[in-house]
């Protein structure tokens, strides 16, 4: 059978939709605002799969099973009827699935209200090619994730798919999830503004104009699947993305920190670069670890800054003079009063900091993610709280020159 799909799909998701129908990742992560075409895009995708594959079988989760008619189900039949294969397939309510009816191969509807059930989930012939799950951010963890996932990808090669808009805050675990960089992961991301616009109508494309007018951030979050963030984060000025060879290789400017791990604390090694004509701070490399032996910490700083001062927690001497004895250039920074807090406005105010996302996963999700300390209503509160920052505590370290000489300027009047 031949089906013609590239009227079909919105030119975003052109390369995407062969990346998956040939499986070139195991995980895809798509998200998006509304408009953006995210599950239009993979219902056609998973009726090719089946189409394709006479032993391939699909199944689609939602969080709560009283959503799926209305939603994916509803989505499963547009698509059908886009690629004009009503004839070859049947629905049916109880339970919910539709059938292939030429070789009987199905595409199961289920919630996960208790991820344990998913263990019950069979089939007579074949094997699931695709578990997708839809609004993945209602679901309540990657915990929740694998489990469906060990239950339901047996016996065959088969793609997960996750499609979401993204949740306000950055330290929501979808939103920080998709900042790890494992291997077998694809992140995609869409918005209205690359769909065709007769797709999505006139009072669609006015609607998000007139709230951009009104609400650039409420704007930023339906409309482009940005987390916004809810109020509290510690850094706005953050960037994360693949940088470009020149921005790698600002060496001149080099800086490298270390924070200390204690426990189940892992020690933090950041590199990073400052441009100053720019104010803008690149982070490119990072190496976190728990529970390293100091000679393989020290292996790693001689790998990563060889010759080149780099400044740790002055608050662990001992583990100073290891790695000097090990022949790392090590130094211990200065600490006092409102360090810390300098150290953040320091941060604060550059023009921009560009995390390198896949060189840097751990800063990457920690500098998305800081939030200020909530008082007991709730509240933010001008207070950063000392956890989950253990990058940011390393590239405060590392730009220790550059704070101090704020410090200088504002003890002289120098800066308002």
């Amino acid at each position: 059978m031949e089906i013609g799909i590239k009227d079909k799909i919105p030119p975003a998701f052109h390369s995407l939709f062969w990346e998956m129908y040939e499986g070139a990742y195991g995980e895809f992560w798509l998200k998006g605002g509304r408009g953006s075409g995210k599950s239009s895009f993979v219902s056609i995708l998973l009726l090719c799969l089946l189409i394709r594959d006479r032993e391939a079988n699909a199944v689609i989760y939602r969080k709560v099973a009283e959503t799926l008619r209305e939603s994916v189900l509803a989505q499963m039949q547009w698509a059908v009827q886009q690629l004009k294969l009503e004839k070859y397939f049947q629905v049916q309510l109880n339970p919910m699935q539709m059938i292939y009816r030429p070789t009987g191969q199905k595409i199961l509807f289920k919630g996960a209200d208790d991820p344990e059930k998913s263990k019950g989930v069979k089939l007579s012939s074949g094997y699931f090619a695709a578990l997708w799950f839809e609004e993945a951010s209602a679901f309540h963890g990657m915990e929740e994730i694998r489990t469906i996932q060990a239950s339901i990808l047996r016996g065959g090669k088969g793609l997960t798919i996750l499609s979401y808009n993204p949740p306000v805050s950055a330290d929501n675990w979808v939103n920080r999830e998709a900042l790890v960089q494992e291997e077998g992961r694809r992140v995609h991301q869409s918005d209205y503004r690359q769909m065709p616009q007769e797709w999505l109508g006139e009072t669609f494309i006015r609607n998000a104009e007139r709230l951009r007018k009104r609400d650039e951030r409420a704007y930023r979050h339906m409309y482009l699947g940005e987390a916004v963030g809810t109020g509290g984060q510690v850094f706005e000025n953050v960037s994360v993305r693949t940088l470009k060879k020149e921005e790698k290789e600002l060496v001149g400017n080099w800086y490298a920190g270390l924070d200390f791990g204690f426990a189940s604390d892992p020690d933090a090694l950041v590199i990073c670069a400052f441009d100053r004509k720019r104010r803008t701070l690149y982070v490119l490399g990072e190496h976190v670890r728990v529970r390293e032996k100091i000679s393989q910490l020290a292996e790693k700083c001689r790998e990563m800054s060889p010759g080149k001062v780099i400044r740790c927690d002055s608050a662990s001497p001992r583990e100073i003079c290891e790695l000097r004895g090990l022949g790392v250039n090590a130094v211990g920074v200065k600490k006092g009063p409102g360090s810390v807090e300098h150290g953040i406005r320091w941060l604060q105010e550059a023009e921009e900091i560009i995390i390198d996302q896949k060189a840097c996963p751990e800063t990457a999700r920690e500098f998305s993610c800081y939030e200020y300390a909530r008082d007991q209503n709730g509240r933010f509160i001008a207070e950063c709280p000392d956890r989950n920052n253990h990058t940011i505590d390393a590239v405060r370290y590392a730009l220790e020159p550059l704070i101090a000489q704020r410090v200088v300027k504002l003890r002289t009047g120098g800066i308002q």
